[in-house]
């Protein structure tokens, strides 16, 4: 992102006194400008959403920011080719200009060098593109990697906003923009907020109160205004990486990822210590020659951390390597690439350096740290013998953590598995999805009817189209609406109308269950006949009858989206309840009304296909062109994909445990490996003698298996003490088991001692097949 320290955004707080980011309304924006004595200039922002972008006579989805005329020069952006809005375009009147980024320059227009000066359709505004905007630049509001397709200036928003009612470039209580502007030089934060805190509190005052005093007495005291009668305190706050929010969900999942790619380094630099102490061992006699000739023990501890440093140093190359072309396969927000940029490189190398100096300095100290007279006299097997206690301990950290790692991924793998396999309610196969918004096209109620009845008649005759349908929203897509239920002759007390009597709700056409596959267990469902002209009816799901009906016959029962209109809708059919926005979620009490019945928006088509319904979107994109060239689709998938969106958590969690866990694991047999084999190596005069005395090759291999599964046994009970107390901060991520699932656990315990047994069978039945003469002679 492009801009300085010295830009300061802000913040609002609630009236409770948390903090929260803050929109402003526009006539607030303008009053600061006129106010403001602390900044060379202000500027506001917001992103605008999907917009229908038509280029050449193709209409397609983009996504667009609109900001004041000053944007980019406050910000110090530039284009790449072109000019950037200017104040200019931002007037009344003023041509319609839009300027693109880089990345959408190269995926919709194929890099054209004659863009600029093309005329784009967007919603139903011809604008002209006047530049390309760097492809450094992703805006102060957007994730990494993720820029806004298409930038306009602010005065264009009355024309390209299909919302109806007024302007709210107008509305002093619609708060939708960003606020942020860059300081006069020496001015600090607290003079910004002496300047513009009388002037933004007497502004929502004022706005605040003109919007409640046009209000109903009754209104004015729900819940829904309460929160407006405070105004909050403005919050002034540096502004130099943008304004972009990271969910909560987000910060626990980088935190949970960073915890587990830690684990496995810690593994790593375990390994690594193992090795370099037992070269450090086989050198002692070296050393301890060195020592003799006069060579000091620091000079000598430099040699051996030299050589730490440069082994970690060829790892952290090649993890940058590994990292540069594995990015992309990191699903961060929506799969967005991350760019290795020098803080990450920063990052690598303190990391690099750290861990090679702390992972090598005890090696070193142990193998410079011997009195030099006896280290020359010293057999093998009184070497091995003093450095054995540190390297069975390293030991015992890796399994402990190995078994961790394996815990989380079998937790997460039930998890998923079990999400996989919750009864839904509804038969997702074979059904494909996707969403058209015919209001970016300035269509109104009458038209959209027409347009969604030709729909479903045009979509039915594509081939291998068994059935359509359409709703608004789609069952688990992540979109929810609800309203409140006011059952016709009970009393309701105003302060509970907004927490007590809510439902959610779907527009559906009258085919919408059959297509489905949900059946209507009581009454009726929806027919052609549920028009404008009929009585209005809804169907309502169990949930909605054990809550709001129970032990009621609800065929017939009537009830209102308020007080006032309690008896206006009439139950005519119970359905199955079936899961709306959530898999995890209990289903909540839900109603189904029919969209000729209710006020036409944007909607989703379910088109049930005899096959593979991926196949059958070039025939259902030319279908909906035939009818609407200018109407682009929206977030084609099957639903079967759809329901997989919502478990990607779940997901990125699963195949990084797995990954990092079985990566672990085998980091830890080798590392088994290794210590038991240099056991071996230095005890063969010690196992030669045992099995010249009588020994059999079977007690060989129970002596050396029993020494190192006693190390996994130790190792074993500490990682499970450890998955245990650990468990319980990813208790909320899992679904349909415990965090110390005895199952799960049992399972990694097996796999780990299986491995385990194996990696130390193999130099035990190296020492089986000593010959005690070649031992002897050795000794």
């Amino acid at each position: 992102m492009v801009t300085s320290s010295s830009g300061y955004g802000f913040l609002s707080k609630t009236p409770d006194g948390q903090d929260v980011r803050a929109t402003f309304s526009y006539p607030m924006f303008q009053q600061f400008v006129a106010d403001n004595r602390t900044m060379t200039d202000l500027f506001a922002c917001a992103p605008f959403g999907r917009v229908s972008a038509a280029v050449d006579g193709q209409a397609e989805i983009a996504t667009a920011f609109i900001s004041t005329g000053n944007y980019y020069r406050v910000l110090g952006v530039t284009a790449r080719m072109g000019r950037t809005i200017t104040p200019e375009d931002d007037q009344p009147g003023a041509p319609p200009v839009a300027v693109i980024s880089s990345k959408y320059w190269h995926s919709r227009f194929g890099s054209d060098p004659a863009v600029v000066g093309k005329i784009v359709r967007i919603n139903s505004v011809l604008v002209t593109v006047v530049g390309v905007i760097s492809p450094e630049f992703t805006g102060v509001q957007q994730p990494l990697g993720d820029p806004p397709d298409i930038s306009l200036p602010l005065a264009l928003d009355p024309q390209l906003n299909t919302f109806t009612g007024p302007p709210r470039l107008t509305q002093p209580t619609s708060w939708w923009l960003q606020v942020m502007g860059r300081l006069k030089p020496g001015v600090t934060a607290a003079q910004v907020q002496g300047n513009l805190e009388g002037v933004f509190r007497h502004t929502a005052r004022a706005g605040l109160d003109s919007y409640l005093k046009s209000l109903p007495e009754k209104d004015r005291t729900t819940s829904v205004n309460q929160n407006r009668t405070e105004v909050p305190h403005l919050l002034v706050e540096p502004g130099g990486r943008g304004v972009y929010d990271v969910f909560t969900d987000d910060l626990r999942s980088v935190t949970i990822l960073s915890v587990v790619v830690a684990l496995v380094l810690l593994i790593v630099c375990a390994n690594v210590a193992n090795l370099l102490l037992s070269r450090a061992t086989t050198r002692q006699k070296e050393i301890s020659v060195r020592l003799s000739l006069g060579a000091t023990r620091l000079r000598l501890i430099r040699q051996l951390l030299t050589e730490s440093l440069l082994l970690a140093s060829m790892g952290g190359a090649l993890g940058i390597l590994v990292g540069y072309w594995g990015r992309q396969l990191l699903p961060g927000a929506a799969g967005q690439m991350t760019p290795l940029d020098w803080r990450v490189l920063a990052f690598v190398l303190v990391i690099t350096g750290t861990t090679g100096i702390v992972f090598g300095i005890a090696p070193a100290l142990r193998g410079t740290g011997m009195n030099v007279s006896s280290a020359l006299k010293e057999t093998s097997r009184s070497v091995m013998g003093s450095r054995s206690f540190l390297g069975k301990s390293l030991l015992i950290v890796q399994v402990a953590i190995s078994l961790v790692l394996l815990v989380g991924a079998g937790l997460f793998l039930r998890t998923l598995h079990n999400l996989r396999h919750v009864d839904i309610g509804f038969n997702p196969q074979n059904l494909l999805l996707f969403r058209v918004n015919p209001q970016l096209n300035r269509y109104d109620e009458k038209r959209m009817a027409a347009l969604y009845r030709d729909l479903i008649d045009r979509l039915a005759t594509v081939p291998g189209v068994r059935a359509v349908a359409m709703s608004q929203p789609a069952l688990l897509s992540g979109s929810v609406s609800s309203t409140g239920i006011y059952v016709q002759g009970r009393v309701y007390s105003v302060a509970r109308e907004q927490r007590d009597n809510t439902i959610n709700h779907l527009v559906v056409s009258p085919n919408f269950f059959d297509v489905m596959g949900i059946p209507v267990l009581l009454g009726r469902g929806f027919t052609d006949r549920d028009n404008e002209s009929a009585p209005k009816v809804v169907v309502i799901n169990e949930a909605a009858v054990r809550k709001y009906l129970a032990n009621e016959n609800p065929i017939g029962q009537r009830f209102g989206w308020s007080i006032e209109t309690a008896g206006e809708l009439e139950i005519v059919g119970v359905l199955r309840d079936v899961k709306y926005n959530s898999v995890r979620d209990a289903v909540p009490p839900t109603m189904y009304v029919p969209y000729l019945q209710t006020r036409r928006g944007n909607a989703v088509f379910e088109v049930r296909t005899a096959g593979n319904p991926a196949s059958a979107v070039g025939a259902v994109r030319e279908a909906v062109r035939q009818i609407d060239p200018n109407l682009p689709l929206m977030d084609v998938s099957t639903q079967i994909e759809q329901i997989e969106r919502r478990f990607l958590q779940e997901k990125v969690f699963a195949q990084a445990y797995t990954l990092f866990g079985a990566l672990a694991l085998l980091l830890a047999s080798i590392g088994l490996f290794g210590l038991m084999s240099y056991n071996v190596a230095r005890r063969t005069n010690e196992i030669g003698i045992r099995m010249a005395l009588g020994a059999q090759r079977q007690d060989v291999v129970r002596l050396v298996m029993r020494e190192s599964m006693i190390l996994v046994v130790i190792g074993v009970a500490a990682g499970l003490g450890i998955a245990i107390a650990a468990s319980r901060f990813i208790a909320t991520l899992l679904f349909g088991l415990a965090p110390t699932d005895v199952m799960t656990m049992s399972l990694a315990i097996g796999v780990m001692v299986l491995v385990s047994a194996i990696a130390g069978y193999l130099p035990a039945r190296r020492a089986s097949r000593v010959d005690p003469m070649v031992a002897l002679h050795y000794e």
